[in-house]
């Protein structure tokens, strides 16, 4: 990644800091591997600031549209991106330990020197599908099989009756 944007962590929740921007995908080195075409960019919000139970917490919003490939046709597939994050932040590894307990916590260790556009990427890597694939009407691979299907389709007992005449 050529551009780096680097915070205090806890420095950030204290001053309720804001960052907003966009990223080119082509930027995301990490993220590439997974994309078809790395042309667009993403928009990114992250936000510092404390929970209800006064735990700071840095809240990231981010959003676009990436092209992954489909699993079952091989082509183009877009996919749209509107990942809303909270990640408690702990304060050392016993804190960490305590909330990685908590199937509902989200939890980073808290950092003198985080790499934000890496976050991003980590959360957006995490966020997307194991197995892309089209919705069935969209898939081109649905739309040839069931045409093929249609095409051939004929009664079960019409292969069972030529076998009669051969014998």
């Amino acid at each position: 990644m050529s551009d780096q944007l680097v915070i205090d962590t806890l420095h950030f929740v204290r001053n309720s800091g804001l960052l907003q921007g966009s990223i080119p995908l082509v930027n995301l080195e990490r993220l590439c591997s997974y994309l078809v075409s790395t042309s667009g960019e993403l928009t990114y919000l992250v936000a510092g600031q404390f929970d209800e139970y006064n735990r700071p917490i840095l809240k990231l919003s981010i959003n676009g549209s990436v092209d992954l490939n489909c699993q079952r046709c091989l082509e183009k597939m877009g996919y749209n991106l509107n990942l809303e994050t909270e990640l408690l932040l702990a304060r050392n590894e016993d804190e960490l330990s305590r909330y990685d307990e908590d199937i509902f916590v989200d939890a980073i260790q808290a950092s003198n020197e985080l790499d934000v556009l890496t976050l991003i990427e980590d959360e957006i890597i995490l966020s997307l599908p194991i197995s892309p694939r089209h919705q069935d009407v969209k898939c081109h691979l649905s739309i040839v099989t069931e045409a093929h299907m249609a095409a051939t389709r004929e009664h079960p007992f019409t292969v069972l009756a030529s076998l009669k005449r051969t014998h």
